[in-house]
Parts: structure tokens; C-alpha cells; sequence
């Protein structure tokens, strides 16, 4: 059993940063690959990066490529979201969710556990 908390989202103006991170309870946390996922008010969840169990591999969509990376701690059981350059169309509440596939799946039916979100507003 795994249990996910996200910190950091907040609002920014568009060009800033911010850090999100996702917490985890569990002593198996360093088995699982973690996803950040995020959802605008009428669309569906998407995913936005993921790192693989070890941390040592990272994935991106096009949209956020080169602009966020995504970090993972094991032994502090965090994984962390770094967004640089926001604009407004990333504005959405973002979750992280942890899979035991291992690898860093994009597909949402690949994790078994999720957080419940944080709020991330980018102002024009």
C-alpha cells in the first residue's frame, strides 16, 4: 500500500516556477514509478512526466519537454516536479500516482495509486 500526498502548487504568473512535490508513505515506495498527471476544468486527465523506479530514466510529454523535470528521492520517499517557463495552459489541478510496473508508464490504468491533486494557476 502506497499513500500520496502533493505539495507546492499555488498561483504564478506566466514565465515563473514552481516546485511541486509528491510524498509518499509506504516501505516499498523505491519499487514503484511515479507519474505527474494533470487535469484542466473540462478535459480529461493527462499525463505529463514520469521516472522510473530507480529514478534513473525520465519521460516527458512534448508539451512540458524542456520546460519540467521530474526528480525522485528514494530515500526520501518524495518525488518532485520542477516547472519552469508556466504558461497558462498549464493551469490544472496536477496528481502524482505510483505503478508497479516499474518504468514510468504514460498510461493512466498502468497506476495503482493516486494522490489527490494540487491546484497550479498560471496567470497571463
Amino acid at each position: 500500500q502506497v499513500q500520496l500526498v502533493e505539495f507546492g502548487g499555488g498561483l504564478v504568473q506566466a514565465g515563473g516556477s514552481l516546485r511541486l512535490s509528491c510524498a509518499a508513505s509506504g516501505r516499498t515506495f523505491s519499487r514503484y514509478a511515479i507519474g505527474w498527471f494533470r487535469q484542466a476544468p473540462g478535459k480529461e486527465r493527462e499525463w505529463v512526466a514520469s521516472i522510473s523506479w530507480s529514478g534513473g530514466t525520465t519521460y516527458y510529454a512534448d508539451s512540458v519537454k524542456g520546460r519540467f523535470t521530474i526528480s525522485k528521492d528514494n530515500a526520501k520517499n518524495t518525488v518532485y516536479l520542477q516547472m519552469n517557463s508556466l504558461k497558462p495552459a498549464d493551469t490544472a489541478v496536477y496528481y502524482c500516482a505510483a505503478s508497479s510496473t516499474g518504468w514510468g508508464s504514460r498510461w493512466r490504468h498502468d497506476y495503482d495509486y493516486w494522490g489527490q491533486g494540487t491546484q497550479v494557476t498560471v496567470s497571463s
